[in-house]
């Protein structure tokens, strides 16, 4: 197969209608199409439309892969329940970034992976990537922070730049943001410097704090909340509410006081972070391969403790080797000989074993074939 492109679309927080599906469909006669979904892949082709204006016009997510390397991850998000000044401010760059567009927010994760030997059809992303979208309704801007990395990494910025505010709970990445990282290819010694100054997540609040807030607000809101729980399809409504009690009661949480480094701080930093890893993991073989030689040797050594107990069998053997005439019988015969030989070392009896094998040479002398195997083995 040349060229594979994997296309997959979400929705979210709305079904899409007949029309749209057969909208969809006029595009794709062999796409699976749902009333949440639309998925396709191309061996030869490509698909018959701009994905990005489908993900504007009917969907909430959008993943996308071709076996040459690009790997993209985009959301579309409500204007009104999120900052789109900030997250620009944050996503300055290419490879991710942020735009408007009508009553959405269209935030783009784009980047090119080196393609590896194991096949990856696409299938897995979107169900390990989606509940990234309600975290970043929810506040949680750790996904932002790693488009933001994942353009520092392809020198998007000047070595002066500062970084954006590092979000909590860096250093506590999910298994969605785990996932993000591994499908845009961001460097985790690069990550793990970033995260050093992450403070820990703080809990969500809880249900005392949340109960005396509710029972201060009008009547007439709670009721309307009421409504909107019944008549929401989605949690927006629950997502609103979070929002705004946080707002209300810790207006300036997330907003600590942590000194922004510059990009050329944050490369060193990844580098010697990077030395360091390398050195760890020499280490480790190292310690390995001690470990493994030391097994090997006591294995060996056990061996030849057996093999002494029956050295004249073993010696018997290799005649019988011998006289059978055939290459496979020369081999065993030999593997035999470097063993009684090993033996005679441990024994202190190299002596002995050379006049030994002196005597079967002379013994042997036609065998033409057999001695140069014992040449080969040092025999």
């Amino acid at each position: 197969m040349s060229e594979y492109q994997y296309y997959d679309f979400k929705a979210i927080d709305r079904a899409l209608t007949k029309a749209e599906v057969s909208a969809l469909r006029a595009i794709s006669t062999r796409a699976v199409i749902t009333t949440t979904s639309f998925t396709n892949h191309y061996e030869w082709g490509d698909l018959k439309a701009e994905p990005l204006k489908l993900l504007e016009k009917y969907f909430d997510a959008f993943v996308y892969l071709a076996n040459w390397g690009t790997h993209e991850f985009h959301l579309r998000l409500p204007q009104e329940l999120v900052d789109a000044k900030q997250l620009k401010a944050m996503l300055p760059g290419k490879t991710s970034h942020v735009r408007s567009s009508g009553k959405f927010v269209l935030i783009a994760f784009e980047s090119e992976v080196e393609p590896d030997d194991d096949w990856d059809d696409g299938t897995g992303w979107m169900g390990s990537l989606l509940s990234l979208r309600f975290d970043l309704l929810s506040g949680d801007l750790r996904c932002i922070y790693l488009g933001w990395l994942l353009c520092l990494q392809n020198g998007e910025f000047s070595d002066d730049a500062l970084e954006p505010p590092v979000p909590a709970g860096l250093r506590e990445l999910t298994a969605p943001l785990g996932s993000l990282i591994e499908f845009l290819g961001i460097d985790e010694n690069l990550v793990e410097v970033a995260a050093s100054v992450s403070a820990p997540l703080q809990a969500g609040p809880s249900r005392k704090k949340l109960a005396t807030w509710i029972r201060r607000l009008p009547e007439k809101e709670k009721d309307g909340l009421l409504v909107d729980v019944l008549m929401e399809p989605d949690e927006r409504w629950r997502i609103e509410l979070l929002r705004r009690f946080q707002h209300e009661n810790d207006p300036g949480a997330g907003r600590g006081a942590i000194k922004r480094r510059t990009i050329a701080e944050l490369l060193t930093a990844s580098h010697a972070r990077s030395e360091e890893r390398l050195q760890e993991l020499n280490a480790k073989r190292a310690a390995e391969a001690t470990r493994k030689k030391a097994k090997e040797e006591a294995d060996r050594a056990l061996y030849l403790d057996n093999l002494a107990k029956r050295e004249k069998t073993v010696w018997e053997q290799v005649e019988a080797y011998i006289q059978k005439r055939q290459p496979n019988d020369y081999d065993r015969a030999v593997i035999l000989l470097t063993d009684l030989h090993d033996l005679a070392v441990r024994q202190g009896d190299e002596t002995g074993f050379q006049l030994t094998m002196e005597e079967l040479r002379k013994t042997h002398a036609s065998k033409e074939s057999f001695l140069r195997r014992l040449t080969r083995g040092n025999l």
